[in-house]
């Protein structure tokens, strides 16, 4: 209807297409002017609540109160559903809310006359105890349809008796309660029901008890929950009962574990083969719920990723179907293009579900049989006759479909694409080294053998018959899929190798080898990938956790986005506060994924040297950021909210040249008069690099290094700031001025950050003498490359003559020096930018700056591909011969002499 209706119109117009609506007006005079006077906004509890105080509260008048107010709330929601002016999410809101109400209401009565009768059930220690009603499926989800039963179970927390003269067992007296809410809610009067109530998702089903304490719930979920169950649990949610915290935290390691859960793919992709199985059987292909493309395939889509992932986000615990799907989007787990397509689905299908129901109120999923029903739903969903509908219907399930079997299709069983599946022939026949070394040689393995022969070890080896049958049943289906993908790579041994190395760590985690049965894309990222650079290989493999990253190609293409990082982690990290295990886990996991896209992108020529540097170290700014305040806040006694402290990076971080293994050089500042302060910032500084440096389950955020504060080891580990700038005026040597030039502020208060970088600058402007300058930096290179002896025949690319360092003691010697006079010289801008500046000032050749900071640029390339690859930053000396002239012949011209023989 276009036009917005009067009440009596709309009441009119949805008669016409509800049978339900035209018998129930008939049927109650009274009706009709409670329909006109409330049709023109949505029902709430308070409405509700009031009806049936109205028709009286007692239990003598609890039934038929009930079913008249539900055959009001229908027939009103009907109404303006059917008129266009309910949309789906009042609809559904609107029929949760009723069950809430009737539930809440018989359970306040009956519970009522059995406390008078029996007593108050309590525990052991006296506690007062309650039932808890649980809603499931659409219920607990808040979206329960207009002719649905609601799903329920029924728990209570302790065992114990009854406190009356008549005594009961706590089971006994729920178990009674349980069955008259049942019956109050279920059973057809002449004023009809109130809702069919289905208690099959309890503990054992039909064959289990009605009740159920929290104990007995426990040791179900334990030893006898099911894959299903879990799925069924993602919605549940306490309707009546004050102690659902206690509920929730039993439940929540049940449903969401605390690791990614692949293996709920294979368990749902079961569950829904099972369905398709009975509607086949049954012949329900018309079905809107079941059938293919129906409302059961998106629910499945959400909620797998919910089982997947929802342990480690919580924000995927939530249970409305459209929510969840949203999030899916957010997080980019699925495209948004693929949300919003089955999100229009979802509404369309609802939409329709409610209108085959608003016929005869009857719990039916089924498209119409006859003609003259067809044409109604039609009209109800505005179309303007059936085929139209239904062709608009075939178009969102073909589209549902299709998303749901890109989430739940069966990985291909043969991975070689020949036919003759001979990946699968080594493994099935490992054993057999000979057939296994010519099997893989056909393969395009050159040393066949040696891999043939660890097959043959793995396969007989103690872990692997070791493994319980179902990771084992995994383990088998992944290793020819291994098998023909390393094979396809430019150096299939290499990459094989690794790939083994990797499956063996994670062998016992049932859920990574999913991931990588589940997914064939995951698996072929992560073979390209160890292909590409062993460190890489062994990244992934001291944190499997990110194999999860692998899953999403998208994120190759979207921009780093460090403020909303920032924001988020910081916002996830409070929400778990006071957890500090929990919070040290979640910032290395996230500092791992973030670290893990780098590298990803990396590999795929995305990034620069320097703006991959960047990168990292912007991302070690928000880790050490957001780790001071999380530590200032557990230390007792503090003696401000806002402590006055700065975290200052020297070395890789300072000069924004972070690698992805670079440790942290830092010190810690201060600056505050209280007389407790350098003891609160001492134990500030200490939990900040043990929070930092420390190992957890999910590993370590970084190793830190604070040698570079005011007297080295012997100093104190935090500094105030005016101790800091007298030590560096009076007592810091030539080697810690030269440190100071690729230092910055990194995190902590911005006022003091500001106050180091004055300091800064006063320092390196001081006027140094030149000579004496280059006799400090000259002895001072000669020491460090003592330190550093290279007795191979290779040139070491960092601390040889020619190399990386000697660029910095350039860049660092030209600051020191010339800085009094040219101020542009302090700016921390990295050694390239640096020698420009040299040069446009006239300190150094122009041609020679620019042919140096090309070597340094290719020098730092070279060492980033050894590293990527673990091999050391050495190569044969002809190799980087182009590269070392420049920077001998600036060190020439700057300290008048050669730079060794090296």
């Amino acid at each position: 209807m276009l036009v917005k209706p009067t009440a009596p119109q709309a009441i009119a117009h949805a008669a016409r297409l509800s049978r339900f609506l035209q018998r129930t007006l008939a049927s109650r005079p009274w009706l009709p002017e409670y329909l006109t006077n409330n049709l023109n906004r949505a029902l709430d509890a308070d409405d509700m609540r009031a009806f049936i105080a109205a028709h009286g509260v007692d239990e003598a008048h609890l039934r038929p109160a009930l079913r008249h107010l539900r055959a009001w709330v229908l027939c009103h929601l009907a109404a303006r559903d059917l008129a266009g002016l309910a949309n789906l999410g009042e609809v559904t809101e609107t029929m949760t809310m009723l069950a809430e109400v009737a539930l809440a209401h018989a359970h306040d009565v009956l519970r009522a006359a059995l406390l008078e009768r029996y007593g108050t059930p309590r525990s052991s220690e006296g506690r007062a105890q309650e039932l808890l009603i649980i809603g499931m499926g659409k219920l607990g989800g808040r979206e329960l349809n207009v002719s649905s039963d609601i799903d329920l179970i029924f728990v209570y927390p302790e065992d114990g008796d009854t406190d009356g003269q008549k005594m009961l067992s706590n089971f006994e007296f729920f178990a009674r309660l349980g069955k008259q809410i049942i019956s109050t809610l279920s059973e057809v009067t002449e004023h009809g029901q109130v809702f069919r109530v289905d208690m099959r998702l309890r503990p054992n089903g039909d064959s289990g008890p009605l009740v159920a304490s929290l104990d007995m719930l426990e040791n179900y979920f334990v030893t006898q929950g099911r894959e299903w169950e879990r799925c069924a649990w993602i919605k549940a949610r306490v309707l009546v009962g004050a102690r659902w915290e206690e509920l929730r935290e039993l439940s929540r390691p049940f449903v969401f574990r605390k690791y990614l859960d692949f293996g709920a793919i294979g368990a749902m992709r079961e569950l829904h083969a099972q369905i398709r199985r009975e509607v086949a059987r049954r012949e329900r292909a018309h079905n809107v719920k079941l059938g293919p493309g129906g409302i059961r395939e998106i629910e499945f889509t959400a909620q797998v990723f919910q089982l997947i992932r929802g342990g480690r986000d919580r924000s995927l615990q939530t249970r409305p179907t459209l929510d969840v799907l949203d999030l899916l989007a957010e997080r980019g787990i699925l495209t948004r293009a693929a949300v919003d397509e089955l999100s229009d689905a979802y509404i369309f299908l609802r939409r329709l579900e409610h209108r085959l129901q608003y016929l005869d109120d009857a719990q039916t999923h089924e498209l119409p049989a006859n003609d003259a029903d067809r044409a109604i739903v039609a009209e109800a969903m505005d179309y303007a006759d059936y085929p139209a509908l239904l062709d608009a219907l075939e178009r969102r399930r073909a589209v549902v479909s299709r998303h749901f079997e890109s989430v739940f299709n069966a990985p291909e069983e043969d991975p070689d694409g020949d036919g003759e599946n001979r990946s699968s022939i080594v493994w099935r026949n490992a054993a057999n080294v000979t057939e296994t070394t010519a099997t893989l040689a056909a393969l395009g393995y050159r040393k066949a053998e040696t891999a043939a022969e660890r097959f043959a070890s793995m396969s007989t080896g103690a872990r692997y018959r070791q493994l319980p049958e179902n990771i084992r049943v995994r383990y088998d289906a992944l290793m020819p899929r291994l098998v023909a993908a390393a094979a396809t790579t430019s150096i299939p041994d290499e990459a094989l190798t690794r790939c083994l190395d990797l499956v063996d760590g994670i062998a016992k985690r049932g859920s990574y080898l999913a991931l990588l049965q589940q997914y064939p894309q995951a698996l072929r990222r992560v073979v390209d990938l160890v292909a590409a650079s062993r460190w890489a290989a062994q990244y992934l493999g001291r944190h499997p956790i990110l194999l999860d990253e692998l899953l999403d190609g998208h994120s190759l293409e979207a921009e780093h986005d460090w403020p909303r990082l920032r924001a988020e982690l910081t916002a996830e990290l409070d929400a778990i506060e006071p957890d500090m295990e929990r919070q040290m886990d979640v910032m290395r996991e996230r500092h791992h994924a973030q670290v893990f896209r780098l590298l990803i992108e990396d590999l795929a020529g995305l990034h620069t040297l320097e703006k991959l540097a960047d990168h990292l170290s912007m991302l070690a700014d928000i880790m050490v950021g957001i780790t001071i305040p999380l530590c200032w806040r557990k230390i007792k006694n503090r003696h401000t909210e806002t402590p006055k402290f700065a975290v200052v990076s020297y070395g890789k971080l300072g000069g924004k040249e972070l690698g992805y293994a670079s440790d942290l050089d830092l010190i810690y500042l201060y600056e505050d008069g209280a007389p407790e302060a350098a003891e609160r910032y001492i134990r500030l500084a200490q939990r900040v690099s043990s929070w930092l440096s420390s190992r957890t389950s999910a590993g370590i955020l970084f190793e830190t290094d604070l040698r570079l504060r005011p007297n080295g080891d012997s100093g104190l580990v935090a500094c105030s700031m005016a101790g800091f700038r007298q030590y560096q005026l009076e007592s810091a040597w030539v080697w810690e001025h030269q440190a100071l030039t690729r230092a910055r502020f990194t995190a902590g208060d911005p006022a003091l950050g500001e106050a180091f970088e004055r300091t800064r600058d006063e320092i390196l402007r001081l006027p140094r003498n030149l000579d004496t300058l280059r006799a400090e930096v000259v002895t001072m290179r000669a020491k460090m490359r003592a330190g550093h002896p290279n007795k191979s025949a290779l040139f070491d690319l960092k601390h040889d003559t020619g190399g990386l360092v000697d660029v910095e003691f350039l860049v660092q010697y030209l600051v020191l020096g010339h800085a009094h006079d040219h101020p542009e010289l302090t700016r921390n801008l990295g050694n390239i930018a640096l020698l420009g500046i040299a040069a446009r000032l006239g300190l150094i050749s122009p041609e020679l700056a620019t042919a140096c900071a090309a070597s340094y640029r290719g020098l730092r390339q070279l060492q980033h591909r050894l590293r990527l690859n673990d091999q050391p930053s050495r190569l044969p000396p002809a190799t980087a011969e182009d590269l070392r002239k420049p920077i001998r012949a600036l060190w020439q011209e700057v300290f008048g002499e050669a730079t060794g023989q090296t």
